[in-house]
């Protein structure tokens, strides 16, 4: 095909199927409120997440599959809408991350969603684009952003980018049941000016400890906002797990701020990674809940994370 020809292919209309992806993240590594009153959290992007297909179509309706994603249709709908290309098409979402949680599975549905869609109809589908395109929807994570970031979660908003996050594996324990992710974050939560100067420096400690690659220090940061998160949503295991990290030399202890999960941060360049992973596995087992295992992302925030989508009509 010649270069005029690529050229006046249009988006919606000559490129109707597209795919995409979107990773999850296993909490937060820190999730507070700052001085100024910003409610924030710091993602842990991991290798779990959400694809996406869309094919176009002009003269059907947009539908869905599963049905119950209703957001992602909501998503599809008003990215239609916007990019006037009239008609609708078949999205289909197919995800390996629990819901209810806080994994961010609903975020990872809806940024697959809006690149698949965007990428089809030539809409944009940046990081800051997809902020956008989901601020409307519902408060998001930030898992449109490569990386580790500190994210203004209720405003869908970047506040600073860290860097990639350390090599790691979690150990993790469910405790079991659902939280409703997008209510609970919605909830007024007030904090004493001390406590929100100590979320403060911890998010700096942070910002410092990804800049240098330190998992031991990201485990530190983690796993005091793990305890600060007990008066909001509180998990069992928490001092179980904090005394097992110190048992077997783990980093720390990383949760899910407002889901049901919490784990054992482990180093994953350590050369006797294998053999933690057991014996965390093993502590674990003990302790009431399902026990299983996540790893740390390092590819960009839009790799599929199972490889690459065929046929993506966007750069993963």
């Amino acid at each position: 095909m010649t270069e005029p020809a690529l050229a006046a292919r249009r988006a919606g209309v000559d490129l109707n199927e597209g795919a995409a992806a979107a990773r999850g993240t296993f909490g937060e590594l820190l999730q507070g409120i700052l001085p100024d009153g910003t409610d924030f959290l710091a993602t842990f992007p991991i290798t779990h997440g959400t694809r996406a297909w869309f094919r176009y179509d002009r003269s059907g309706p947009p539908r869905v599959y599963p049905a119950n994603r209703t957001k992602s249709l909501r998503l599809a709908r008003a990215m239609l809408a916007a990019g006037g290309a009239g008609g609708g098409g078949t999205l289909i979402l197919d995800s390996d991350l629990l819901v209810g949680k806080g994994l961010a599975s609903s975020s990872a549905d809806l940024v697959a969603t809006a690149r698949a869609v965007g990428g089809v109809l030539g809409l944009d589908v940046s990081p800051s684009g997809v902020e956008d395109w989901l601020r409307p929807i519902e408060p998001t994570d930030g898992v449109m952003h490569p990386g580790v970031v500190l994210f203004d979660h209720r405003n869908v908003e970047l506040r600073a980018r860290l860097g990639p996050v350390p090599p790691a594996t979690v150990v993790a324990v469910d405790e079991g049941g659902l939280v409703d992710t997008v209510a609970h974050n919605r909830r007024a939560r007030r904090v004493t000016p001390v406590l929100a100067a100590e979320y403060a420096r911890l998010a700096d400690d942070l910002t410092a400890a990804i800049g240098a690659q330190d998992l031991t220090a990201v485990g530190a940061v983690a796993t005091r906002s793990a305890v600060f998160n007990q008066r909001w949503l509180p998990k069992r295991n928490l001092e179980a797990l904090i005394r097992i990290a110190g048992d077997l030399g783990a980093a720390g202890v990383v949760c899910t701020h407002s889901g049901t999960m919490a784990g054992l941060l482990l180093d994953a360049t350590d050369p006797g990674h294998a053999e933690a992973i057991a014996a965390a596995r093993a502590a674990c087992a003990r302790l009431p809940g399902t026990t299983s295992v996540y790893r740390s992302a390092a590819e960009p925030s839009g790799a599929d994370p199972s490889g690459t989508v065929p046929g993506s009509t966007h750069a993963l």
